[in-house]
């Protein structure tokens, strides 16, 4: 069963744009919060802060990143929760996919590729 983040995190994920094809999704938090567990479809994620986090991921694994402001990655598609970790607030645009993309060559990544 899908964990919609909008709905298991309604705090932090707002749905600013939605259509056929695509959903927009802002998400915002501070120092020390974390999210319950949630999924993402294959998605692109444009980071508007810089922020490190610590991931959960559905299998049990953790990991931690550091995010610059400005970054543009290709998320595959994922069940994990986050915890902010840092020292300041994360601000993040997740464009997530609707439908299967085609061949796996017609995606051009622009940034470093993130997942967790």
């Amino acid at each position: 069963m899908s964990q919609d983040p909008a709905t298991t995190n309604p705090d932090n994920y707002q749905v600013i744009f939605e259509n056929d094809r695509v959903r927009v999704l802002e998400y915002r938090d501070v120092p020390g919060h974390r999210t319950t567990p949630h999924d993402h479809p294959d998605s692109v994620m444009y980071t508007l802060s810089s922020f490190r986090r610590r991931l959960y991921a559905d299998d049990g694994q953790t990991r931690d990143v550091d995010v610059e402001s400005g970054t543009t990655g290709w998320l595959p598609a994922q069940r994990h929760a986050g915890h902010n970790i840092g020292e300041t607030d994360t601000h993040v645009i997740f464009v997530e996919l609707k439908e299967v993309g085609g061949a796996a060559g017609d995606v051009e990544q622009v940034g470093p590729t993130l997942g967790g």
